[in-house]
């Protein structure tokens, strides 16, 4: 009887966690349905229609010609790059001594760093792009990166992680002569790879997504990047939401596909046995 019970509650859970992945997945499929539907289907028809009768490529095609997405794509993957690798060596850099040195002040300035996560970005939206302009940093991919080269997020997230390396491994790479920086770089950094790809994909979703930030600092076409080119194409084909939603996919893709890809690296390690060169 236990046994029938539970295979029910199983069966229920994941009818349930069903439901809820459909309801999630919907808006997507809704969105990748009209980007494929030809100019002779309607998209706002009743009934709906989930799926295309005649699915078509030309609406990506059309948007690619339109506009110059392949530099808005470029835009986009080399400021999100560039932002995840400085944003992991920041906030690594200021997270170890956190964790692992003692000095004086330490879980003050520790305090300090984590309340600033409740302080809105538009508060200091502001100062932060008067002082953009201050050291020349408007209209550059500099400028788009400034205000995420560390986040007190991360700086949580990565002292978090090298509390849990057992001493036992710093205290053996001591023994062999390590400084305090190789300590960091070959032992502490590979221990905690879980917490660093976990911070990246984070980072990596933020800048790519980012559209404020990027429309405040950048003037120049050229440097747009494919929020920016999305929001520029939903003003030119505001009457032709396949395209619209073509350029949308285009946009969130590369997100998707980062995700797959890493999201079996997001898993707890065991730094106890030593660390993995």
């Amino acid at each position: 009887m236990n046994l029938k019970k539970s295979r029910i509650q199983i069966l229920v859970m994941y009818g349930v966690l069903a439901v809820i992945a459909l309801l999630t997945l919907f808006p997507l499929l809704w969105l990748i349905s009209t980007a494929l539907k030809s100019p002779t289907e309607s998209i706002l028809q009743s009934p709906p229609q989930l799926w295309p009768s005649q699915p078509t490529l030309d609406n990506f095609s059309r948007v690619w010609q339109s506009l110059p997405f392949g530099q808005y794509l470029y835009n986009s993957i080399l400021v999100s790059l560039l932002t995840v690798g400085l944003n992991l060596l920041f906030c690594a850099l200021a997270a170890y001594p956190l964790a692992r040195l003692s000095f004086v002040g330490r879980n003050g300035i520790f305090i300090a760093i984590v309340s600033t996560i409740m302080i809105p970005f538009q508060i200091v939206m502001i100062p932060l792009y008067i002082l953009t302009v201050q050291l020349g940093l408007t209209n550059s991919y500099l400028g788009m990166i400034f205000p995420s080269l560390a986040s007190a997020f991360g700086i949580f997230l990565l002292r978090q992680a090298f509390i849990g390396v057992p001493k036992e491994i710093e205290e053996a790479a001591r023994m062999d002569g390590s400084s305090e920086l190789g300590l960091w770089w070959f032992v502490m950094l590979p221990a905690i790879r879980p917490a660093l790809i976990t911070l990246a994909i984070f980072v990596f979703i933020g800048a790519w997504s980012d559209f404020l930030w990027p429309l405040i600092v950048i003037q120049d076409e050229s440097l747009y990047t494919l929020p920016l080119g999305v929001s520029k194409l939903a003003g030119t084909f505001s009457l032709d939401w396949r395209l619209v939603a073509a350029g949308s996919v285009i946009s969130i893709a590369p997100v998707l596909l980062l995700f797959l890809f890493l999201q079996r690296f997001i898993v707890p390690t065991d730094t106890g046995s030593g660390v993995k060169g």
